[in-house]
């Protein structure tokens, strides 16, 4: 029987569950659905979305296939190319983001009136959000029972590769160019993520614990960006850990658990689809916020801080590092969601929006949950009073000051630490004054906060 396999976040052939199942069926049209609301936008993600796209199609065709490419809206385009190679089966991996569940469920719907089956093999997680639950059945709101939950059930190991039949000459659009971003896109795809693995795994898992707070340092691995597209699945990852000879150390043991923390975030999502653009926690419902759209001067500081000129150095530094390079450091993630939330006044679906406008490595759950655990509306117990102060943040994580001067080179002349210093920044022509002064915004956040939690 001929099936059709919908690659969607799963752009690889290695350790892909779905494609296992599609071979066993028979011969498989490889497919990839250009959906024109998704690719409107010229941002990071969506550049870099079509580069795995096209290594996809190179990888396919060296095993003797052609990937099919249609445009259009999946409950037209996946029935109707069902109907024109006669498949009996259209096999994915499953998704759990809200909008994406909506979309399958159409497309089941119109696949199940030609009577053909919609099959869901596998998720983008080592375990599928919704599966991790309390004894009760109820889902888990604090991150540390649910890791130890996790660890308990256990993943299972990587899927093998099968020999598939590929159905070849179908009619196919040609990929779309992607739009560089910035520097340009880093190499994507199914290779380049096993290569930044392996590079990573070997050479970096085992100082992972001691250097992924410093963004001067090479220390994170940044699979953010393939995990994202699905051109590595996380159990191959976990697997490469437990056989390596630094899978044991505390860097390999800490790069595990960052794992954990992403598929926590599907989890709640899963469970609160309502989450992806509200609070999940309701307690600071009655939050007073500065709306930058209808506050001018809230207008002008969001703006200042999506460009990079805040005056706060860390801060500017990691803005302008998302927007050349479509990436940032996980440290400056929270640094600089910190000063827009707790300095700016500003709600954090304003933030959320504008990483994933500009991340490579966009991912909804990850991304709004990181975002929230920040704004204190979260997952975490009570996070309001964690109020990042830039000054000594950066001091903290990038002493010599090496990761400010690369990204903000008006401050390339000071020495060191002292980029880090309000006096002697304040002395440097061409560089912004603080838009806000951080003690006494912290005073007025933590004020806000009591109003909040004084209210009946």
């Amino acid at each position: 029987m001929t099936s059709i396999l919908w690659f969607r976040r799963d752009l690889r052939l290695l350790d892909h569950p779905a494609l296992l199942s599609a071979s066993e069926d028979g011969a498989v049209v490889p497919l990839v659905v250009l959906e024109p609301g998704s690719l409107d936008a010229a941002t990071p993600h969506v550049a870099g979305y079509l580069r795995c796209v096209a290594a996809l199609a190179e990888s396919i065709a060296s095993r003797g296939g052609r990937l099919v490419v249609r445009t259009g809206d999946p409950a037209d385009v996946v029935p109707r190319l069902a109907r024109e190679v006669g498949a009996g089966r259209v096999h994915v991996t499953a998704e759990s983001e809200p909008d994406r569940r909506r979309r399958d469920q159409q497309v089941r719907e119109v696949l199940d009136g030609l009577g053909v089956a919609f099959v869901a093999t596998g998720t983008p997680y080592a375990i599928g959000p919704g599966v991790i639950t309390k004894s009760d059945g109820d889902p888990y709101k604090v991150f540390t029972p649910f890791a130890t939950a996790w660890r308990d059930h256990g993943a299972p190991g990587p899927a093998p590769l099968p020999t598939v039949s590929w159905v070849t000459g179908v009619e196919s659009e040609q990929i779309p160019t992607p739009v560089e971003v910035g520097v340009g896109l880093p190499a994507l795809g199914e290779r380049a993520a096993l290569e930044r693995w392996n590079d990573f795994r070997d050479e970096g898992l085992e100082r992972y614990a001691a250097d992924r707070d410093r963004p001067d340092l090479p220390g994170t691995s940044q699979m953010s960006v393939h995990l994202a597209h699905g051109t590595i699945h996380p159990r191959t990852m976990l697997a490469d850990i437990a056989a390596h000879p630094a899978g044991q150390t505390e860097g390999a043991r800490t790069f595990a658990t960052e794992l954990v923390w992403r598929e926590f975030y599907a989890d709640v999502l899963w469970h609160r689809p309502d989450s992806a653009w509200n609070d999940l926690r309701t307690a600071l419902a009655g939050m007073e916020y500065d709306d930058p759209q209808s506050d001018p001067r809230a207008a002008d500081r969001l703006a200042a801080w999506k460009e990079g000129r805040t005056g706060h150095p860390i801060v500017d530094a990691g803005m302008r590092q998302l927007l050349a390079t479509g990436w940032m450091h996980n440290r400056l993630r929270m640094i600089t969601a910190s000063f827009l939330c707790k300095d700016l006044h500003v709600w954090w679906p304003h933030g959320a929006r504008h990483f994933l406008d500009h991340l490579l490595d966009a991912d909804l759950a990850n991304n709004n949950h990181g975002w929230q655990w920040v704004a204190g509306t979260g997952t975490d117990a009570a996070p309001y009073f964690r109020v990042f102060n830039p000054w000594s943040q950066g001091a903290k994580f990038d002493p010599r000051g090496d990761y400010v001067r690369r990204w903000v080179p008006e401050l390339a002349g000071l020495a060191e630490a002292d980029v880090h210093d309000l006096r002697a920044v304040s002395t440097v022509p061409g560089y912004p004054a603080p838009i806000v002064d951080h003690a006494e915004e912290r005073r007025e956040a933590l004020r806000r906060y009591e109003e909040v939690r004084a209210a009946p």
